[in-house]
């Protein structure tokens, strides 16, 4: 198989997995609320089940070692992605949802841990590693494509249940349409081998994985909630759902945008993306369609721009150890994303409303940012006092 039909498959799957595995509740929140199946504080449970089952999922991925035990994963969490979406169907109030919810996010896990490395490797071994970090456009295309089929189904009257089947559908078609072209794991995942300045390496990705946590905790919110705020804001309009799609659009461009960059390290790029965020998520604060125009942009553009950064960073600092890392951060994401809708449940609980959650996310991208920056800094300094010692 040729590298450039691996890496399209591989984002066809995380367009599949991400885009309707993990993302396909948040246009769905304003219809299931609308219908009484539950409310704003329910949903936020719900959706932490979404992230708990992640979190179990990116756990596991960190041990699978054989190709056998890779590709259980891989087509095991896709064909779950179908069949959990399909079954949401029939299923009606907080029990049912909350199951399937956990499923899907466990299923997803497993395929973006998965494809993470093998696509990577794809695209190291053939020299194509700007075409390996556009794999990460993927779950943005899946939002939009979630975002403008929940737009359909509004301007057409269907309910909730008919956009879980057209949604499972969809997941079908594209799993159908892929999966012979997804990349194999040829050997058994390497083991890391011991490197120079290896404590250190161990402390960069510690830190990388705090800095992992409080990003999940700041995107999560709008990511989870912009299309409920948006139904509030626009009282049910069908305006409303256009948010969605053009929050999947902006996340697609992002990775475009720091995929073509040249020149500059990294830790820099991901703190700008880290900053950019927190400033989406206190322009969300704002309310009016402008305040959520702002938070699609500078949440949307830089959310799959920073993984992707992330997990370059993680395979500069310990490049033959991606699978173990890669699993490592995913479930150090989500145990941020987990504590997200936790802390919107506590907050529209006692508040009424968001805006607590949304203060402590966006002093949390600040944080995560500042993390950063710190660790670059103690680099360089590093390096020049490397450079001078005699």
């Amino acid at each position: 198989m040729s590298p450039l039909s691996q890496l399209l498959a591989s984002a066809v799957a995380l367009m599949m997995a991400m885009g309707i595995g993990r993302f396909a509740l948040t246009p769905q929140l304003p219809q299931l609320i609308a219908e009484g199946q539950f409310d704003l504080t329910v949903a936020g449970l719900v959706a932490a089940a979404n992230y708990l089952g992640y979190f179990i999922g990116a756990v596991d991925a960190m041990f699978a070692r054989s190709p056998g035990q890779v590709r259980l994963r891989l087509h095991g969490g896709l064909w779950l992605c179908v069949v959990l979406t399909l079954a949401s169907w029939p299923a009606d109030g907080f029990w049912p949802h909350l199951l399937l919810r956990f499923g899907t996010g466990l299923a997803s896990a497993w395929v973006l841990v998965m494809i993470t490395s093998l696509s990577q490797q794809v695209a190291n071994a053939h020299n194509r590693q700007r075409l390996g970090a556009l794999v990460f456009a993927g779950p943005g295309l899946g939002i939009a494509v979630t975002g403008l089929l929940a737009l359909v189904a509004h301007v057409l009257g269907l309910g909730s249940a008919a956009l879980w089947l057209i949604y499972g559908m969809a997941a079908l078609a594209m799993l159908v349409a892929m999966r012979r072209w997804l990349p194999c794991a040829l050997q058994a995942a390497p083991s890391p081998t011991p490197a120079r300045h290896g404590p250190t390496r161990s402390v960069g990705i510690g830190r990388l994985g705090w800095v992992y946590a409080l990003y999940g905790i700041g995107y999560i919110l709008p990511a989870t909630f912009l299309s409920q705020m948006a139904n509030q804001q626009f009282r049910g309009q069908w305006l409303a759902d256009l948010f969605w799609p053009a929050f999947g659009v902006a996340a697609a461009l992002g990775v475009l945008l720091v995929s073509l960059r040249r020149g500059g390290h990294t830790s820099a790029w991901l703190t700008a993306t880290l900053w950019l965020q927190g400033i989406g998520v206190l322009a969300c604060l704002m309310g009016g369609g402008i305040g959520l125009a702002l938070g699609v942009v500078l949440c949307g553009g830089p959310f799959l721009a920073c993984m992707q950064l992330v997990m370059q960073r993680s395979r500069e600092l310990a490049p033959h150890a991606t699978q173990r890392n890669a699993g490592l951060l995913t479930a150090c994401f989500a145990l941020g994303q987990l504590s997200g809708p936790l802390l919107a449940a506590l907050s529209s609980h006692y508040s009424g409303g968001l805006q607590p959650a949304l203060m402590l996310a966006a002093g949390g991208l600040g944080v995560a940012g500042g993390l950063v920056l710190m660790a670059g800094r103690t680099r360089q300094a590093g390096g020049c006092q490397a450079r001078v010692t005699p």
